[in-house]
């Protein structure tokens, strides 16, 4: 028998390859997360372009008949202030232990990605400021394109499967949390309303009784959540954000307990699922629902949607590879081993994905008006679909490369 393919075969292969991929990587735990934040938008801005929409706007916006909040009288703050905390909380765990144990504990390791990320974080805005131009409502919203979604852009990796070497996981991974780090920081000292100093008082006495119970090791995690718990309601009654509550409570937790056992790692474990797959969809799917009835083309041109979505696309990648490039150039940092510089800017590009975090400084820099978030919301998700699409392209039309090892089979 002839081993030579038939012609047809030889065009449905690779066309079997395309297809079937991504549907194979969907049940890798990778794609998971970002497939379903991917799904929850589009089923939001489907129902918000239906008969549906006046029930779905009510469902987040209506008063709730009772809430043990006052400050929270409707499910769509319970979400933004209250779960995200929670999200926030598991961004603060992921954090520590990254720089505690993991990569970012290397200074060396850290260099380059702390550089990237800080690139990246600083052109979109720039781009931003210059495009929306000097409107000082706009102005508030230049934060938005400077964040990273890890899980959505780790789901696109998850989806190129091995096409995507380990090293550029792990560099896109670093960077979008380093990103984490600097977005928590710009909402803590830019997005916070007045301060009620009583309130801010308390939040610090809480924060104190953690220290004291790190310092002494304590292991009990519910002793940790009840006092997380009261530091939250501190902190939104305080005038800054309730979910920085969530971080400075995950940084009191200890990495080990009383008897060297991991107790950082045991509660990450534990609401990295509930994060994953509750908190962080609840919240796209509360937040994605933007209404298109009606834009027409001028509506994504618009100064505030196209400022986003430029900051996301151009900044991004312009920001990340300026900052390889130049590390390289001034020999303080080599770039990411064992993938081409298409491979690269595939991942610079995915890293214009901005989605979850994005949305959520789009809530605190628009609050006061529905107009301006709808339109804060457009500009995200057209950056974030055309980032998908640029990196995907990339990585995907990239020289095939040993995933572990990087060596080229080119």
């Amino acid at each position: 028998m002839s081993k030579h393919r038939s012609p047809l075969a030889a065009v449905v292969a690779p066309v079997k390859a395309i297809t079937v991929a991504p549907v194979k990587a969907l049940f890798v735990s990778d794609a998971r997360e970002g497939i379903l934040l991917i799904l929850v938008a589009i089923a939001a801005i489907i129902i918000a372009n239906s008969p549906l929409a006046h029930a779905y706007h009510a469902l987040f916006h209506a008063t709730l008949p009772f809430t043990p909040v006052p400050k929270l009288d409707n499910l769509h703050l319970w979400i933004n202030d209250g779960l995200m905390a929670v999200f926030f909380f598991v961004v603060g765990l992921e954090v520590k232990r990254e720089l505690v144990e993991g990569d970012l504990s290397n200074p060396m390791a850290r260099r380059l990605p702390v550089l990237a990320a800080a690139a990246g974080m600083a052109i979109p805005a720039l781009i931003y400021i210059l495009v929306a131009g000097d409107d000082p409502v706009l102005a508030r919203g230049w934060a938005i394109p400077a964040a990273t979604d890890i899980a959505f852009a780790m789901g696109i990796v998850g989806l190129l499967g091995n096409r995507v070497p380990q090293s550029l996981r792990l560099f896109l991974l670093t960077v979008a949390i380093v990103d984490d780090i600097g977005a928590v920081a710009i909402i803590a000292l830019f997005y916070t309303a007045q301060v009620k100093t009583m309130w801010l008082i308390a939040s610090v006495a809480v924060v104190a009784i953690l220290a004291v119970m790190n310092m002494r090791r304590v292991d009990n995690l519910m002793v940790y959540a009840l006092a997380a718990i009261v530091l939250w309601v501190c902190v939104l009654n305080s005038g800054v954000h309730a979910t920085i509550a969530g971080v400075v409570a995950a940084l009191m937790i200890p990495m080990r307990n009383r008897k060297g056992n991991p107790l950082l790692v045991k509660a990450e474990h534990g609401l990295a699922p509930w994060n994953a797959y509750l908190v962080v969809p609840l919240f796209g799917f509360a937040n994605a629902g933007v209404d298109l009835r009606g834009i027409g083309l001028d509506g994504f041109f618009a100064p505030l949607p196209l400022a986003i979505a430029g900051g996301l696309v151009l900044g991004k990648q312009a920001g990340i590879l300026s900052a390889i490039l130049g590390a390289k150039w001034l020999g303080i940092a080599k770039p990411p081993a064992g993938g081409t510089w298409m491979h690269i800017w595939g991942v610079a590009a995915l890293c214009g994905i901005g989605f979850t975090m994005s949305l959520f400084i789009g809530t605190m820099a628009f609050a006061n008006n529905n107009e301006l978030f709808e339109q804060a919301k457009l500009g995200v998700l057209t950056g974030t679909l055309i980032s998908v699409a640029i990196g995907y392209t990339l990585l995907r039309l990239a020289p095939q490369v040993d995933a572990n090892e990087g060596a080229s089979k080119d």
